[in-house]
């Protein structure tokens, strides 16, 4: 399993460049975008196409090249097999041969962005959640799970799709994201935001909703929820709580329920009540 650059053809790796040379065959994505990766880096193999629509049976032509003695490599059109991409279908028939799958490491966009987002004490967890769903519902649900989840999250988007989404993340509020378009390619952008200004930024030109996004939501500290800054989501699961709930049990429940601090949630409920007192 080799991955694969995720946009500059100079971030391949010395190992996937002697995997890919050694191979009997490359199994791949795309055998047109493989054909020119490959002879990006003057190489030139026989190609099997393996992608999501003939994973199952293409796994078997593979498992049985393998046990025929052949050296295969597989690569998708981008990154890490595998990870959002084709690949988990092959490696399970591949085990279920009782033969073994290799991880060649290399590029990715996930630790890319990680890397450059500065969140000062992050603890290094994060949520990877990779493309939300494409139904307005159900995205909707799930970025709201997003906002309940004081971790870090990391997702993926397509450019037909970013603005939806943008919109989505909107109802986080003040809680930052940071952008990453284009990684590793010549117009590369990374920008850090508040997540309520994502479709503002979106509309800054043209350009930016072109490419392959990544996005990292950040996590809730400690010193941010009680500066004032809990999500909407968590506000939105207080309220609901305190209409039916004493204020001590609503915060328990709503601590539990989100993951944010007790003492952030204790002084937004007492706000809440004292608000709705002198209205």
């Amino acid at each position: 399993m080799v991955a694969t650059p995720i946009g500059n053809l100079a971030d391949i790796g010395l190992r996937a460049l002697h995997v890919l040379s050694i191979a009997d065959t490359v199994a791949c994505e795309d055998t047109r975008h493989t054909a020119g990766l490959l002879q990006g880096y003057g190489l030139h193999k026989p190609l099997l196409a393996l992608h999501e629509h003939n994973e199952t049976e293409a796994a078997q032509t593979v498992v049985q090249r393998l046990q025929a003695g052949q050296r295969v490599a597989y690569v998708s059109d981008a990154g890490t097999p595998g990870v959002s991409d084709p690949g988990a279908r092959l490696v399970a028939a591949v085990a279920a041969a009782g033969l073994r799958s290799v991880p060649i490491p290399g590029a990715s966009s996930i630790t890319a962005l990680l890397s450059v987002a500065g969140h000062v004490g992050w603890s290094g967890q994060f949520v990877f959640n990779g493309f939300l769903s494409p139904k307005a519902a159900e995205r909707q649900r799930e970025v709201q799970q997003i906002g309940a989840d004081a971790r870090a999250c990391v997702l993926l988007e397509a450019p037909h799709r970013i603005e939806a989404l943008a919109r989505d993340l909107a109802s986080l509020g003040p809680r930052t994201v940071t952008v990453g378009r284009e990684l590793t390619k010549q117009f590369e952008e990374v920008a850090q935001l508040p997540a309520h200004g994502l479709p503002d930024w979106l509309q800054g030109g043209a350009h930016r909703t072109r490419g392959e996004f990544v996005l990292m939501v950040h996590p809730l500290s400690a010193d941010a929820t009680s500066a004032g800054e809990l999500d909407a989501t968590a506000l939105r699961t207080l309220d609901l709580l305190l209409a039916e709930l004493p204020l001590k049990t609503a915060v328990r429940l709503c601590a539990e329920i989100s993951g944010q601090p007790r003492n952030a949630l204790y002084d937004a409920a007492l706000a809440r009540r004292k608000g709705n007192d002198e209205a």
